[in-house]
């Protein structure tokens, strides 16, 4: 016969014996301590670790030797140690222990390896083990890496069939290059620069928990090339960080620890690659706009089809546009001539291959100042006197003037509006002798303040 239990019952039930089940857990506080797992993320010099003995890590000891680490796993423990053994690969029994005592759970713990206690061109296995208040790990598999603390003997060889050493060239194409190891048979890459600083190669980021990011320096095709072989050369495809002139790129081979070999020097000379500006209106004038034609080196173009221009134009305010050019390479822009001085424009143009060229130049000069005159007070004599008023007027050297602005001997500045002709007129009479400087400038209908002028006179 079946047994039906009632909502209530049934609750009753089924909590007692949860709580049964609850009664019978261990309480966390009387839990066993467990030994930490064995530490992860294996990196010496910030270079992963590699477990194939025949394919070792080649690292530079240098003068303060080599860094070797591992992460240690989170645990119970809020600080472990962490113990490293290594040993050459050709007497195992040669084994030296380091430790660090005091390495947070789950971050990177590390040590150094004493560079006197390491020797040029000798391979080594090293592994790591974590320590904890429940044991101790088991030990890693065995990293391995050589030392190579010796840079490639001799400088590379540099070759160029489209821009050969000590002649002037065409620009607008890459530098074809071809980087050889000189012989030198432990070379896996190069390093160049234009600029003469080689960057540093090997180096890593450091990521969350301590743990490296190594960056391989190959993947930067405008400064390092890697060897199709060991001891092999390179091809590379260079743009100049300049469009024209002389140019040098230096190279240096490096060996698989990244050691730098004494640098070599490849010197070409590029023809004038920049564009031309051409106004299409054929008067420009002070605060009217005015188009440009732009047209790519000839040069240029025929190398790699120009793609876009960079303008940089300088008036009232400094901007900096690009602009698309058409299939033919030309574009056309546009700008208002507003700086109160002139106005500037530099023009590069950026052809499919990336070539950048070098800047062509344009630029609007104009004088801006009012003429000032007076009738009584001439500009740079002594005339007039206390209590003799004068008048001076203001004339406009360009058009659209509304107003000007005027202090005396750099006192308060006094606004006065000018007539449809752009002249003004005021009446000022001196309360002592001596000199004086009345300083003016216009302001336009669009708001420009221009170029003030200083007009120097003397009061009897």
């Amino acid at each position: 016969m079946g047994i039906f239990l009632s909502g209530s019952l049934r609750a009753t039930v089924v909590c007692g014996v949860l709580l049964g089940l609850v009664l019978t857990v261990p309480s966390p506080a009387i839990a066993a301590a467990v030994a930490p797992p064995t530490p992860i993320d294996l990196f010496n010099g910030y270079q992963a670790c590699s477990q194939d003995v025949n394919s070792p890590v080649y690292l530079s000891a240098g003068i303060s030797g080599v860094l070797i680490e591992g992460l240690s796993q989170d645990t119970s423990d809020v600080l472990v140690s962490e113990q490293f053994q290594i040993w050459p690969v050709s007497n195992p029994a040669q084994i030296t222990t380091l430790a660090n005592q005091y390495v947070s759970s789950g971050f990177e713990g590390s040590v150094t390896v004493p560079a006197g206690d390491l020797s040029d061109g000798q391979a080594y296995a090293w592994q790591a083990q974590a320590e904890g208040s429940g044991g101790t790990s088991d030990w890693s598999a065995p990293c391995y890496f050589t030392v190579d603390n010796t840079a490639p003997s001799t400088p590379p060889t540099i070759t160029s069939p489209n821009y050969p050493q000590g002649q002037s060239d065409q620009g607008g194409a890459p530098v074809q290059v071809t980087l050889g190891a000189s012989g030198v048979s432990d070379v896996a890459g190069y390093v160049f620069s234009w600029t003469g600083d080689l960057p540093v190669a090997g180096v890593a980021n450091i990521g969350s928990y301590g743990i490296p990011q190594p960056v391989d320096p190959y993947t930067d095709t405008a400064h390092f090339a890697r060897a199709s072989t060991l001891g092999g050369s390179a091809a590379a495809s260079l743009i100049p960080p300049y469009g024209a002139g002389p140019m040098t790129l230096t190279v240096a081979s490096l060996d698989r620890a990244y050691n730098e070999s004494a640098v070599a020097t490849y010197q070409i000379f590029v023809k004038p690659t920049a564009p031309t500006i051409t106004p299409l209106t054929p008067s420009p004038q002070f605060d009217k706009w005015t188009e440009f034609l732009l047209q790519p080196n000839p040069g240029v173009q025929a190398a790699s089809r120009v793609v876009s221009y960079t303008v940089q134009f300088s008036g009232q305010t400094q901007q900096t546009i690009s602009v698309m050019a058409s299939h033919h390479g030309t574009a056309e822009v546009r700008f208002k001539l507003d700086g109160p001085t002139g106005d500037t424009m530099s023009v590069t143009s950026k052809s499919a291959d990336g070539w950048v060229s070098d800047s062509a130049f344009w630029s609007y000069s104009i004088d801006t100042t009012p003429t000032v005159s007076s009738d009584v007070y001439l500009e740079n004599q002594t005339s007039g006197g206390v209590g003799v008023p004068g008048t001076f007027t203001f004339t406009p050297k360009v058009k659209g003037i509304t107003s000007y602005t005027y202090s005396i001997n750099f006192g308060q500045a006094v606004t006065v509006q000018a007539a449809h002709d752009g002249v003004a007129q005021i009446t000022w009479t001196p309360d002592q002798s001596g000199f004086y400087d009345l300083e003016v400038y216009a302001t336009t209908r669009d708001g420009l303040e221009l170029t003030p002028y200083d007009y120097f006179f003397s009061v009897n």
